[in-house]
């Protein structure tokens, strides 16, 4: 049975969480957004996923400089300083006693519109900005059997019709290409580029292994992944050779190895594409080195927040 790489254990602890809505703290049961908001109505925001270790959301000013980033691209006040955006990160997970094992969600929209119409000018009063911390993990026995993917026909588009760098809560690309995985009995959809070339997956990034390189595509037709720009990163620093680069579904189908990264999951190794089966072993040596490194990466940056009172 497939199942998402987002898929996790419920926690009783979620039940009784608080929303930071607005400046505002609400138990989960009133916390709500106006029909008339941008993002229910049109889905014109931007949003970040965040992992909270040991008290601090690892990689937060990646985070944010990608948020900022993507509200300026479409011209969206989100009203609000980076120092109070982080401020608000903190105050809702201080109220939710949370300090390990948290998957965090930041949204922003655009706000309340006078009119369900898609023109900005019809928007009423500032941004919508939502926090949900929820305590969440990857399932460990999702990870531990490897994904499947599925190769679907919905492609990802050229920057001029949707750029696809946007954290944008307009994801229907994506959600179609997962309909389509799911319904093919795959865990997540491998999507390919304009060109035919290896892009990324409907919500993880996409990486194989072949001869001991890491290769991913080049990036231009897919978001700027925070755990992808890490797992590069650690390439680096271990002196593993890593490529961003044009590759095939051939290349792909021969891989010594292949996984996905998230900010949710990590690393998750693949196990199956299109029926073939990647690699002798689950994980494989190389995943497994790289998970290391990858660990070793978010305790560096959590201490060195810590350190900095941040």
């Amino acid at each position: 049975m497939s199942q998402s790489i987002h898929d996790f254990h419920d926690d009783p602890r979620n039940a009784g969480l608080r929303i930071w809505i607005n400046g505002q703290l609400k138990p989960r049961a009133e916390a709500m957004v106006s029909v008339f908001d941008s993002g229910f109505v049109l889905g014109d925001g931007v949003w970040e996923g965040l992992r909270v270790v040991d008290g601090q959301p690892a990689f937060l000013d990646a985070h944010l400089d990608r948020l900022f980033e993507g509200a300026k691209a479409i011209a969206l006040d989100i009203g609000l300083s980076r120092a109070r955006l982080t401020q608000a990160i903190r105050d809702t997970l201080a109220a939710n006693a949370m300090h390990d094992g948290v998957h965090l969600r930041l949204m922003v929209t655009r706000g309340v519109k006078r009119t369900p119409y898609q023109d900005p000018r019809v928007t009423v009063g500032p941004a919508t900005v939502v926090i949900i911390a929820e305590f969440k993990q990857a399932k460990p026995e999702t990870l531990a059997r490897g994904l499947t993917l599925f190769t679907v026909h919905v492609r990802r588009g050229y920057p001029d019709v949707q750029d696809p760098k946007l954290n944008s809560h307009s994801k229907l690309n994506c959600i179609t290409a997962c309909i389509q995985a799911t319904e093919a009995g795959a865990d997540e959809a491998l999507m390919l580029d304009p060109h035919g070339f290896v892009a990324t997956c409907n919500s993880t990034h996409f990486f194989i292994v072949r001869r001991g390189q890491v290769w991913t595509s080049t990036g231009d037709y897919c978001l700027a992944g925070i755990t992808r720009a890490n797992v590069l990163q650690v390439c680096r620093e271990a002196g593993i050779p890593a490529f961003e680069k044009n590759f095939s579904l051939t290349d792909v189908y021969s891989a010594d190895e292949a996984f996905v990264t998230g900010t949710y999951a990590g690393l998750a190794p693949v196990r199956r594409i299109d029926g073939r089966t990647i690699g002798d072993a689950l994980p494989g040596p190389m995943v497994q080195r790289l998970q290391g490194l990858y660990r070793e990466l978010i305790l560096r940056d959590v201490a060195a927040r810590s350190a900095a009172g941040a």
